[in-house]
């Protein structure tokens, strides 16, 4: 699952060194490059949902090697290239393969794992997209533009090629472990099955958990070296210190996910959410100092775990399990990247308009504290559920 999530992030963060090398070659202007890049996101908050209930009807092993057959056809297509609607229908391409490895993987983790191996499993294969999306970043340009005579499309479609590698190797891990119990019915009606899942309260709570989660994490991942900058860094120092909360957070989601069962789970949510809250206190005092550091640790703590120890209490609702973990995820992943899209945006407009981060920082603040205040509800809600101990 590690390897399928580590060919993501190759993927997702594909282009994003490449950018000057495109837009020379294909004669792209910056407003068309940013529709090709943020094309991906638009098609995965749509197909999340349908990629979930296909999930819970197809079982994991053929849904994610498909997943990964689509990631892997939308690098190649990436890489061939020529114009401006094949490398957008490209991208999209990438938001069809990208929810079926999001769902699938919690799905997968309930299936096979359970109590602090369920958590440290979520952990594990929660650091896969970060590690692809560090390589991609830190080998396109130095290493394999100049060993490839300066094609970006061999790039891409070294990234494609990939994708395959992976879905070749879930298709060998995967033989035998796919459990009948995990899959629903394949003439249950889809609206009973969405229903079923959408009438459960903590549930629909834990839908806008999300957005407040992927607001924060994205936010931060988008703008930090911009807003390092704007603290006195330069960029060449604003790019390293950047790097400290993306090694704190594999740290966090090996560690805190784990112990993340029964009650204690409320516990470890506050102190995540809490941990986003200082964070963003400390970066609202401005400039550079040792506080800065502390606020960047924070900040990785957060980000490294809370995405992970929502999706483990939401597959752990009564009436979710591994049966519908798939439509559940579905769900999660299509919520979650409104404030994947929201947020960075939000911080942009903010930015734009006041030339600084303070605004920006308070907000990232408040829907901190929001998700402190609702993890009463939720505790609440799964107490009633039989769930909470």
């Amino acid at each position: 699952m590690w390897a399928l999530y580590m060919a993501f992030g190759l993927n997702m963060a594909g282009l994003a060194p490449l950018v000057p090398d495109i837009e020379a070659d294909l004669g792209f202007s910056h407003a068309s490059m940013g529709t090709v890049l943020g094309a991906w996101q638009f098609i995965y908050i749509f197909a999340a949902i349908p990629c979930g209930l296909v999930l819970d009807r197809m079982g994991t092993r053929r849904a994610l090697f498909w997943g990964a057959l689509l990631i892997g056809a939308s690098g190649i297509a990436r890489g061939f290239a020529q114009e401006y609607l094949h490398l957008l229908a490209a991208v999209a391409l990438f938001g069809l393969g990208g929810p079926l490895i999001s769902a699938g993987a919690p799905k997968v983790v309930s299936e096979n794992f359970a109590g602090a191996e369920r958590g440290l499993a979520m952990g594990i294969y929660i650091t896969g997209p970060g590690v692809g999306a560090m390589v991609s970043l830190l080998f396109s340009q130095p290493v394999l533009m100049p060993l490839l005579g300066g094609r970006w499309g061999l790039v891409l479609i070294l990234w494609g090629f990939a994708a395959l590698a992976a879905g070749l190797f879930w298709l060998l891990v995967g033989r035998g472990v796919t459990r009948s119990a995990g899959r629903i019915t394949p003439n249950a009606p889809l609206w009973n099955e969405i229903g079923a899942v959408l009438s459960l309260a903590p549930v629909r709570l834990i839908l806008l958990m999300s957005i407040g989660v992927f607001s924060i994490n994205h936010a931060m991942s988008n703008w930090l070296v911009e807003m390092l900058h704007n603290f006195g860094a330069g960029l060449k120092q604003a790019s390293l210190m950047a790097v400290v909360p993306a090694v704190v957070g594999i740290v966090s989601a090996l560690t805190l996910p784990r112990l993340a069962t029964g009650s204690r789970r409320f516990g470890v949510l506050i102190t995540l959410f809490s941990c986003s809250l200082f964070g963003s206190l400390l970066f609202l005092i401005g400039g550079m100092g040792s506080w800065l550091y502390l606020a960047l640790i924070l900040m990785g703590i957060a980000g490294g775990s809370m995405m992970t120890v929502l999706i483990l209490t939401l597959v752990e609702v009564p009436g979710v399990g591994e049966r519908r973990a798939g439509t559940a995820g579905g769900f999660f992943f299509s919520a979650a990247e409104i404030g994947g899209v929201g947020g960075p945006v939000a911080i942009g407009v903010l930015y734009g308009g006041s030339g600084g981060f303070s605004s920006a920082l308070a907000l990232l603040a408040l829907v901190a504290l929001l998700l402190i205040g609702a993890v009463v509800p939720l505790r609440r809600l799964l107490a009633g559920s039989g769930k909470a101990q």
